[in-house]
């Protein structure tokens, strides 16, 4: 079986040797430990398409030996008959071990270029995510690893097939009428400047198309979140309109895609029939004529192999396009795999135990592409098993603040020590297990509810769970559910209310016995009933803890033992509750406020 150690260096591996400016190269480094199945299921696909080389020699065959009966026995015909029907009744046999081999080939591809991008993906920085939508990441993982699958099954088995069947057309004609490969030799480099004049709109048109399908697929998700904001202002008509606004430009690529892809096999079909047409009639007047010793015969089979011929240039042609499409979903996928905004953690220093002292010197941070800093030279400390509140107005950098202390933003100036560690030497995955975070908007996802509060946990006993949920005041709604701590919550927990789901997230920071406790408007968004229970499971949570407060309500900050009132970025004003009132400034406004 494939570890955990093999998975992680087949994931570094073929982040290495991935480059998606190469696309051909970088699939055949896919199948790699593979080639193997690949040529092996070639060679299957190869025997199992004969009838369709050894059929048209047959047919000529049976055609001579009927028309001269005076020349050939009966034997013959028996013969050929049981060659074409034994070619035929293989195919049973090859076209499964065919499928199966090609099928153990790509369906590992798919596994490991998804374990790959799910690593990738695990290493990238937030700042990653909020450029990007879920959406334009979840076409990226499902429907272009398929598109690749399918590139394999084009390059190595129809291009191979059509290939091959275009030269065994070649050689047997060659031997049996060796004049009329004029017209075969002359539909390949036809077949070939019809290609090269239509691929750069193919290319264009297929990159068109992924990029519109991304976007439908990014705005369908957003339209399923909005659903309770949309109905609730009755502006479903709005919503629709817009959605339908994106489908129609998804129509468009998708028909000028149609367009392109209908004029290449068009075009391609007449030129080929064309020459088909006169072939036959060519072959048929010659053989009426008694010349260049062409019989009946020869004139099926030169017009079965050059519709072999025509036939395979066809699928050629048909099939370029897809081959496009998978190309281009290698590059798209290279986004992921090849994207420099990593969050780098290798080679660092790994935290074996966290105390919770920070200091903070000096910290600014500029988010790309603004003018302004989200926070400007903050400095500030804070001893172990302290609560220190953030405050201020919207846009003062309150969560640019808490998304620093967690690791997933870094100063682009200063320096924030943990421990008396700059944070910037430590492997941040190694302290984020000291961490846990109760954000306003609880994210949990489709399982019970044992599975939501142990989610990344193995070792945790069932009284260490059951302490969590009764600190966390959830015993009195779990118990009342019909299969309790196995009950299936739904996607997001959307059979629980926010109250219930705000007290999950709770136990699951609980049981997880963190040294550093964020809150983000952790009973923002809960009733008063509720807002009491939760309240009080904090307290229980903050005890012998450092915590970091981000709250407008004042039963959430007024107990913290430093309050830091930030404004544009800067620290306006820091201290007690007490002391920020006796000042009458910013914070004391804020308090106005609210009251």
């Amino acid at each position: 079986m494939n570890g955990p150690n093999h998975n992680q260096k087949s994931y570094k591996t073929l982040l290495l040797t991935y480059n998606s400016h190469k696309p051909l190269s970088t699939l055949l480094l896919l199948y790699r430990h593979d080639w193997g199945k690949l040529l092996l299921s070639m060679l299957f696909y190869v025997i199992k398409h004969s009838p369709e080389w050894i059929r048209p020699v047959v047919i000529a065959n049976i055609i001579d030996i009927i028309s001269r009966p005076q020349q050939h026995s009966l034997t013959q015909l028996w013969l050929n008959g049981a060659v074409l029907a034994i070619s035929v009744i293989q195919n049973i046999f090859t076209h499964y071990l065919h499928i199966m081999t090609m099928s153990a080939a790509t369906r590992k591809m798919e596994v490991n270029l998804r374990s790959a991008l799910t690593s990738q993906l695990q290493q990238l920085t937030i700042g990653f995510y909020k450029q990007r939508s879920t959406g334009v990441l979840q076409v990226k993982l499902l429907r272009d690893v398929e598109e690749i699958q399918l590139l394999t099954n084009y390059i190595f088995q129809l291009l191979p097939s059509a290939i091959l069947t275009i030269l065994v057309a070649i050689v047997i004609t060659a031997m049996r009428a060796w004049r009329f490969l004029f017209f075969f030799v002359a539909t390949v480099p036809t077949a070939v400047i019809l290609v090269q004049v239509l691929k750069t709109p193919i290319q264009k048109r297929n990159h068109i198309f992924r990029r519109q399908i991304e976007g439908m697929s990014s705005h369908i998700m957003e339209m399923i979140k909005l659903v309770p904001v949309t109905r609730a202002h009755g502006i479903e008509d709005t919503e629709i309109a817009r959605t339908g606004q994106r489908l129609n430009s998804v129509k468009r690529a998708a028909m000028q895609l149609d367009s392109i892809n209908a004029i290449t096999n068009a075009s391609t079909w007449v030129m080929l029939r064309l020459f088909n047409t006169i072939c036959l009639v060519t072959s048929a007047y010659l053989a009426y004529t008694h010349q260049m010793h062409i019989t009946a015969g020869d004139v099926v089979l030169l017009t079965g192999y050059f519709d072999a011929l025509t036939n395979s240039i066809v699928q050629i042609l048909t099939v370029l396009p897809q081959i496009g499409t998978g190309f281009e979903s290698i590059r798209s996928l290279g986004e992921i795999l090849e994207c420099p905004d990593l969050e780098q953690n290798q080679g660092k220093y790994s935290l074996t135990q966290v105390r919770g002292e920070f200091l903070f010197e000096a910290v600014s941070f500029i988010y790309q592409g603004s003018d302004r800093p989200a926070l400007d030279h903050i400095s500030l400390h804070v001893n172990p098993g302290e609560t220190i509140a953030i405050v201020g107005p919207s846009g003062s950098g309150k969560s640019t603040l808490l998304n620093q202390i967690i690791g997933f933003l870094r100063p682009t100036e200063g320096h924030i020590y943990l421990d008396n560690q700059d944070m910037n030497d430590l492997d941040l995955r190694t302290y984020r297990q000291f961490v846990s975070v109760v954000p306003q908007e609880t994210i949990l996802f489709e399982g019970t509810i044992r599975e939501n509060i142990l989610y990344g946990l193995q070792f945790v006993s069932e009284r260490e769970l059951q302490q969590a949920i009764q600190d966390a005041n959830a015993l009195e709604f779990i118990v009342t559910l019909p299969q309790q701590l196995d009950t299936v919550i739904g996607e997001n927990g959307t059979k629980l209310s926010g109250g219930q789901r705000q007290r999950l997230a709770i136990a699951r920071a609980l049981v997880r016995n963190p040294k550093v406790l964020i809150l983000d408007e952790a009973t923002a968004s809960v009733d008063t009933a509720s807002e009491v229970l939760i309240q009080e499971a904090i307290e229980r949570l903050m005890k012998n803890r450092t915590t970091f407060v981000v709250a407008h309500r004042l039963s959430t900050i007024r107990k913290a033992d430093l309050i830091v009132v930030l404004n544009k970025g800067q620290i306006a004003e820091i201290g007690t509750h007490q002391q920020l009132l006796q000042q009458k400034g910013l914070y004391a406004s804020l308090i106005a406020l609210q009251a």
